[in-house]
C-alpha cells in the first residue's frame, strides 16, 4: 500500500462539492507539509477507517491545525449518539474547528447517485453529515463532558470520485440537496456486467486502498464471471470504472 501516494491524493484532490461551508469544497492540508513519518493506517482497515487515519495523519503533520482530539465517541445515558471525527485548534486564527471527513464513491442511477453496494447514497450520507454529524459539538452532553471544547466553526470534507453510464442517456444533475456539485469529481464510469462488452480497452482489478490513487503495473486483469457485487476496475487509459450486476441496484 502506497501511503504517501494515497496522502497527495487526499492533500490534491477537490471535494464533492462547491459549496459554502460547513462543507469544503477543497482540502485543508493545501500546504506543502512532509509526509507523516509515523502512518496509524493499516492495510487491513476498511476504506473509510484507512481515509481517516491518513487524514489525521496530515493533521499531525499540519502547521495550521493541533489536534486536540479525534474519534470521540458520544454516549448519552447508555445510547451511543455518534462519533466526532476530529476536534482541532487552528494556530492562523486561535479558534477550535470540529472537523467531519468522508471518502465516498457514488454511481448514478435514475437522478440518484448510490454507492456501489447500493446500500449507501449521497444525498442521505449528505443529510446525515449535515443534520446529524456535524451538530454533535453543540450537543449538550457533549458541552457538559467535555466543556474545554470552546468548538467556533464546524467543517465537511467529502473526497471521492462520481461515476455515470456512458451506455445510459441520462441527465447528470448539477446539484445533491441544493449543494453545487464539482463536476471535476464526476471523472469515472460504471456499466452493467451486460454491457461491459462495449468497453473497448482493457480492464484491471483494483485493490480496495487503490481506489483512490489508482493501479499499478501488477494489478490483475478483469476477466468478465458472474458477478455477485461490484467491481472497482481501471482502464489502461486510466479511467476508474465500476462494474455491477445486472440486478442492480436492488
Amino acid at each position: 500500500m502506497d501511503l504517501t501516494a494515497i496522502a497527495q491524493w487526499v492533500r490534491e484532490t477537490p471535494g464533492l462539492f462547491l459549496a459554502a461551508p460547513p462543507i469544503e469544497p477543497y482540502s485543508p492540508f493545501t500546504e506543502h507539509a512532509t509526509v507523516p513519518i509515523s502512518w496509524s493506517a493499516h492495510p487491513h482497515q476498511r476504506l473509510g477507517l484507512l481515509y481517516q487515519s491518513v487524514c489525521s495523519d496530515l493533521f499531525k503533520s499540519s502547521a495550521t491545525y493541533t489536534l486536540t482530539a479525534e474519534e470521540v465517541q458520544i454516549i448519552n445515558n447508555g445510547k451511543t449518539l455518534g462519533a466526532i471525527d476530529f476536534i482541532l485548534d487552528n494556530q492562523h486564527t486561535s479558534q477550535q474547528e470540529h472537523w467531519e471527513v468522508a471518502i465516498k464513491f457514488y454511481l448514478l442511477h435514475q437522478g440518484l447517485w448510490f454507492g456501489p453496494n447500493a446500500k449507501d447514497r449521497l444525498d442521505i450520507k449528505l443529510q446525515h453529515m449535515l443534520n446529524h454529524q456535524l451538530p454533535l459539538s453543540t450537543h449538550p452532553i457533549v458541552l457538559q463532558q467535555y466543556p474545554q471544547w470552546q468548538v467556533a466553526s464546524r467543517h465537511l470534507l467529502m473526497q471521492g470520485r462520481l461515476y455515470i453510464n456512458p451506455f445510459t442517456d441520462a441527465p447528470i444533475p448539477q446539484d445533491c440537496l441544493g449543494y453545487t456539485l464539482n463536476q471535476t469529481q464526476i471523472r469515472g464510469h460504471w456499466c452493467y456486467q451486460a454491457q461491459f462488452s462495449q468497453i473497448r480497452e482493457p480492464l484491471y482489478l483494483l485493490k480496495r486502498d487503490q481506489w483512490m490513487t489508482g493501479r499499478t503495473a501488477t494489478n490483475q486483469r478483469y476477466e468478465p464471471d458472474v458477478l455477485e457485487r461490484a467491481v472497482h476496475c481501471q482502464s489502461e487509459s486510466g479511467k476508474f470504472w465500476f462494474i455491477v450486476p445486472d440486478h442492480w441496484p436492488q
